[in-house]
C-alpha cells in the first residue's frame, strides 16, 4: 500500500497508539495487513502488450466467484422451479444474474481501490457491536451455503459410488486440506483447478440441453417477467430462493479479496486499469453461470414439467428420472458428475470466503492451516448434524430452505458494499457515479422488499 492509495490512512495514523483514528472516512485501530496475505499481489500482470494478454492475466477471480452462482443450492431451486412452473422462472434467473454482475463489479472495485476486502472495510467503518453482528450474519450465510454444498457433494458421491450420505458429507469436509494443497502451489493453480471443473459442468449440461431439445419459443418467453411470480406465494418462495442461490453474500467478501492477488501497480492509473479488467473478468464468468443455471431449469422444465412430474424437487429424484425421460442412458451420470464438480468447487471457494470473513472481521492471527480448519469447523459441524438427522429425507427442501436463508442475509452484505463504493471520502476518484449508485441502491431495495414479503408470507402461513 502506498501514499497514493485512495481512502487509506496516512502512515502516521497507522502508528497512532491510542483509540480509533479516522482518515478519509475509515477507522483504523492498528496497522492493517493485506487480505489473504499469503497470496496478496503474487500473480504477475504484464504492464504492456495485447489486450488479450492483460485480460487473461486478470482472468480467474471472476470464475472463482462464479462457482457460488452455480453451486448445488442453485440446482435444488432451479430443479424445483423448472419441474413445477416450467420456464416461467427463467426471468428470475436472468434478473438475479444481472444483479450479480453489478454487485460483483462493485466488490472488485472496493477491493482494488482501497486495498480492503468487504470484511475489512466493515471493520474500519462500523462499531464493534455492529461488526460482530455482521460477522454472525455472514457466518450464518456461509453455514447455509455449506449446507447446500456438502449435501450436494454427498448426494453426488452416493449417486455415483453408493457412498452413504453421512460418509459423503465427511469426505466433503476434507476440502480444507484440498484448498491448502492448491494454495501452496500458487493462486493460479487454484484458479486453474476451479476453471477445469467449471468446464466439466458446462459440457455436461450442454449435452443434456441438446438431448432435452426444449422448444426455443417457450424458452425465450420464460425470460420475460410474469406478474404471477409475485402474486403466487409458492412461486415467489422459489423465486427468492433462486435470488438467494444466485447472489450470494459470501461471494461479495470473496471477490473483494481475491482481486488483490494481482500485482497491478498500486497507483491511480494502475487501479483504474485493474478495475476495468477485473470487471470484464467477472462479467464473462457470470455469463457462464447464467448458462448453467438456465440450463438446469430448462432441462427440468423440458423433462419433468413436460411429462407431468411437477413434484420433482430433490436431486436424487432428478437423477433417477433424467435418463428414462430423456432417452439418453448417460444423462443421469452426466448430471451426477456435474453435481460432484459443482460441490467440490463450491466447498473450496466457500472455505476460502470463510477465512476472509473471519480474518477481516476478527483479525485472528494464527497459522493459515489453523485458520482454515477453524472456519471450516464452524461451518461443517451444523451441516454434518443436519445430514445425519435428515438422511435422504427432505434434502431437496433443505437445499431450497438454505438458499432462502442466504437471501435473507443478502442485505447485510449488499447495503454496506453499496454504501462504501458510493462514498467519495472512502473511494476517492473511484467512487461510483450517481447513476450507478441509484441502480445499486435499487437492487439493494428490491432485495430487502422481497425478503420482507417472504418473511411476512412465512409468518402468515
Amino acid at each position: 500500500m502506498d501514499a497514493k492509495t485512495p481512502g487509506l490512512p496516512a502512515e502516521s495514523a497507522l502508528k497512532a497508539p491510542e483509540g480509533p483514528v479516522f482518515a478519509n472516512g475509515w477507522r483504523v485501530q492498528e496497522a492493517a495487513r493485506p487480505s489473504l496475505q499469503e497470496v496478496h499481489a503474487t500473480v504477475r500482470v504484464p504492464a504492456t502488450g495485447h489486450w488479450l494478454r492483460r485480460l487473461l492475466a486478470f482472468a480467474g477471480p471472476g470464475y472463482m466467484v462464479s462457482v457460488g452462482y452455480m453451486d448445488p443450492g442453485n440446482w435444488a431451486t432451479d430443479i424445483a422451479g423448472g419441474s413445477r412452473f416450467g420456464y416461467t422462472l427463467l426471468s428470475v434467473i436472468l434478473l438475479s444474474n444481472v444483479m450479480a454482475i453489478l454487485l460483483q463489479a462493485l466488490a472488485a472495485r472496493l477491493g482494488i481501490a482501497t486495498d480492503r476486502d468487504l470484511a475489512q472495510a466493515c471493520r474500519d467503518s462500523f462499531s464493534r457491536p455492529v461488526n460482530f453482528m455482521l460477522w454472525l450474519a455472514c457466518e450464518a450465510a456461509i453455514i447455509a451455503c455449506d449446507l447446500a454444498e456438502v449435501i450436494g457433494t454427498a448426494i453426488a458421491l452416493q449417486l455415483l459410488f453408493g457412498i452413504p450420505l453421512i460418509g459423503g458429507a465427511l469426505i466433503a469436509a476434507l476440502d480444507a486440506f484440498l484448498l491448502l494443497l492448491l494454495m501452496n502451489r500458487g493462486f493460479r493453480f487454484l484458479e486453474a483447478f476451479v476453471v477445469a471443473l467449471l468446464i466439466v459442468i458446462a459440457v455436461c449440461f450442454a449435452i443434456q440441453i441438446i438431448a432435452a431439445a426444449p422448444p426455443v419459443a417457450e424458452v425465450l418467453r420464460g425470460f420475460v417477467p410474469s406478474r404471477e411470480i409475485v402474486t403466487n406465494p409458492e412461486m415467489l418462495y422459489i423465486a427468492i430462493g433462486i435470488i438467494g442461490a444466485t447472489v450470494m453474500p459470501h461471494n461479495l467478501y470473496l471477490h473483494s479479496s481475491i482481486v488483490q492477488t494481482r500485482a497491478y501497480p498500486r497507483t491511480g492509473e494502475g487501479r483504474k486499469d485493474a478495475i476495468k479488467w477485473a470487471t470484464a473478468d467477472s462479467t464473462l464468468a457470470l455469463m457462464l453461470a447464467l448458462f448453467v443455471n438456465a440450463a438446469i431449469l430448462i432441462v427440468a422444465a423440458a423433462t419433468f414439467h413436460k411429462s407431468g412430474h411437477t413434484d420433482v424437487a430433490e436431486i436424487g429424484d432428478a437423477f433417477k428420472l433424467l435418463s428414462p425421460l430423456l432417452g439418453l442412458g448417460i444423462a443421469s451420470t452426466l448430471f451426477a458428475i456435474a453435481l460432484l464438480a459443482s460441490g467440490i468447487n463450491s466447498t473450496v471457494t466457500a472455505t476460502l470466503a470463510g477465512q476472509i470473513v473471519m480474518e477481516g472481521f476478527l483479525r485472528l492471527r494464527m497459522p493459515v492451516w489453523a485458520r482454515r480448519l477453524v472456519t471450516r469447523g464452524i461451518a461443517i459441524v451444523p451441516v454434518i448434524f443436519v445430514t445425519a438427522l435428515y438422511g435422504e429425507r427432505g434434502t431437496g427442501q433443505l437445499l431450497v430452505l438454505s438458499q432462502v436463508i442466504l437471501s435473507m442475509q443478502l442485505p447485510f452484505a449488499v447495503i454496506p458494499l453499496v454504501r462504501f463504493v458510493s462514498d467519495r471520502r472512502k473511494m476517492g476518484e473511484f467512487a461510483i457515479s450517481p447513476m450507478w449508485a441509484a441502480a445499486a441502491w435499487l437492487i439493494a431495495g428490491l432485495i430487502v422488499i422481497l425478503n420482507v414479503k417472504l418473511l411476512f408470507d412465512t409468518i402468515a402461513g
